[in-house]
């Protein structure tokens, strides 16, 4: 009777494994105890098969306790979070008492996909009506078991049952351990030492918080973008603004970066780095019209990457970061809107662009024509969306003129300050009385004081008011003889900001009187 229930036993797993898509999640051929798995609409069905009796209800009761929380342990295993667990036992005879109630389908009391179990007790009498209801809350259809009656014969096909068991488990840890060890992290390291040289390269050069040296290097700056100075979307992912911008980013890249380089090669990890950068560049230029640097778009494909690793490999990466991943990544998304600091555009845009390249590239030994030339596709048009929305962005955006108005002052260049500033000033926008302020300036510089005068009496009727466009006017009038009006206006600059030392030495030059 041995025999037969050995032969029973391996022969259903060979059957659930071979024919019906099960996984081998555990054997112990000690015990003959086997465990397999099979995931399919959001749902696991685990098989437990043991070789094992009991004389009495009660023993078969602990038993089935101690298979629960053995299950429960073993969760981090199973595929789904909602689990079917079929507990078959396999023996001779069965309790002697009345056990028939175990049959009815039990369930943990937990409040959070609770953990369900049927039980089957395949003996002599009742093995063939037993299978059949493992059968039907399977929904499968086993072949007919073999009538092997010559012992030695039994043994042998047991044996050839156990060896084909054994080895698709091993080469299931194999799959395991070739996912993550396809690439050595060459590139990760050679990215982080670039971004170290460059940022000692900016405080070398006036300092990595310096927005000028920032620009000069090659940070993100849509004015330049708009000149054909394409190249700064790529330059930026190599540069950091401050220490502690740079010691998070170069962290991220070499948490992520050595898991995606091992997971999907060398050439793949930089394809994903730079087409992910690229992606995050364009989305910044898109959407923010700041000054910006930083490696946060790659670093975010990254993630993007990780996640369509999560899609071709459930199983393993859950098991392994999965979701330490995603709540890592929902933590960085609300930080990302709750921060008005933190350029969003770029991180979205990464995430979406290296999900992108790794749909392109796909896995090592992977293959999907279709899905690679979808995500291609889909790329291109996610690339040449974000240039022609942020081409059009720019340019009608007054913030994009006030950046470039601010350069050219910088330069001395008060003749296309009075250019750009015209031009923006025919724009919708709430940011008119800073560009008056400015091409006033610009008109001061140019000695066309008239011109001057009417922009800045412009600029006080808008929001929100400068204390230094009253300072201006108040210079101005005083230059021009117009007295009364000087005081006026270096009185409402001196109510706006009382403690500028220049503004009250202008406010006792034309009152006669010192400020209070």
């Amino acid at each position: 009777m041995y025999l037969d229930d050995q032969y029973k036993l391996y022969h259903t797993a060979y059957e659930l494994v071979t024919n019906h898509q099960f996984d081998i999640l555990h054997i112990d051929q000690n015990t003959n105890e086997i465990w397999l798995e099979k995931y399919a609409n959001k749902k696991s069905q685990v098989i437990r098969l043991v070789q094992k009796g009991f004389d009495w209800k009660n023993h078969l009761k602990q038993d089935i306790a101690l298979v629960f929380q053995k299950a429960k342990a073993m969760k981090k295993l199973f595929a789904g979070k909602h689990i079917e667990l079929h507990n078959v036992y396999i023996y001779s005879h069965s309790p002697v008492d009345d056990w028939e109630i175990l049959k009815k389908p039990m369930q943990l009391k937990e409040k959070k996909n609770p953990l369900k179990m049927f039980v089957y007790y395949l003996d002599h009498e009742e093995s063939s009506e037993e299978l059949r209801r493992l059968q039907a809350d399977l929904d499968v259809q086993f072949m007919p078991m073999p009538d092997e009656n010559d012992e030695q014969k039994k043994e042998q096909t047991i044996q050839s049952y156990k060896t084909y068991l054994a080895k698709a488990l091993e080469n299931k840890h194999k799959e395991v351990e070739n996912v993550f060890s396809y690439g050595k992290p060459y590139f990760t390291y050679l990215l982080i030492a670039i971004n170290i040289f460059l940022f000692i390269l900016l405080e070398m050069k006036g300092g990595s918080t310096s927005i000028d040296t920032l620009i000069e290097m090659g940070a993100k700056y849509n004015p330049s973008i708009i000149d054909g100075e394409w190249w700064r979307i790529v330059s930026s992912m190599f540069l950091h603004i401050g220490f502690l911008h740079l010691l998070m980013n170069m962290l991220a890249v070499y948490y992520l970066g050595t898991a995606i380089e091992r997971i999907f090669g060398r050439s793949r990890f930089l394809f994903i780095y730079f087409l992910a950068g690229i992606g995050g560049g364009l989305a910044s230029f898109a959407f923010t019209t700041h000054v910006s640097a930083g490696a946060s778009g790659a670093i975010f494909g990254l993630f993007g990457a990780l996640l369509f690793f999560g899609i071709i490999y459930k199983r393993i990466f859950f098991q392994t970061m999965g979701s330490n991943i995603l709540i890592i990544l929902l933590i960085n998304v609300v930080l990302g809107f709750s921060i008005e600091q933190i350029d969003m555009g770029a991180h979205i845009g990464g995430l979406i662009a290296g999900f992108l390249a790794s749909a392109i590239i796909h896995l090592p030994n992977k293959k999907n024509v279709r899905t690679q030339l979808i995500s291609a596709i889909l790329y291109i048009i996610l690339i040449a969306g974000l240039i022609i929305f942020g081409w059009n962005s720019n340019m009608n955006n007054q913030s994009n003129y006030l950046m470039e108005i601010e350069q050219l002052l910088m330069d001395d260049d008060y003749n296309e300050v009075v250019a750009v500033a015209t031009d923006a000033l025919e724009l919708e926008g709430e940011r008119d009385g800073l560009i008056l302020f400015q091409r006033s300036y610009a008109y001061i510089e140019l000695n066309e004081l008239d011109l001057a005068i009417e922009d800045l009496e412009q600029s006080i009727l808008h929001e929100p008011v400068l204390p230094e466009a009253y300072y201006n006017l108040a210079i101005l009038y005083d230059g021009s003889g117009q007295k009364e009006k000087a005081e006026e206006m270096i009185t409402k600059a001196y109510e706006l900001n009382p403690d500028k030392e220049s503004i009250a030495n202008v406010y006792k030059k034309i009152t006669g009187e010192s400020p209070e």
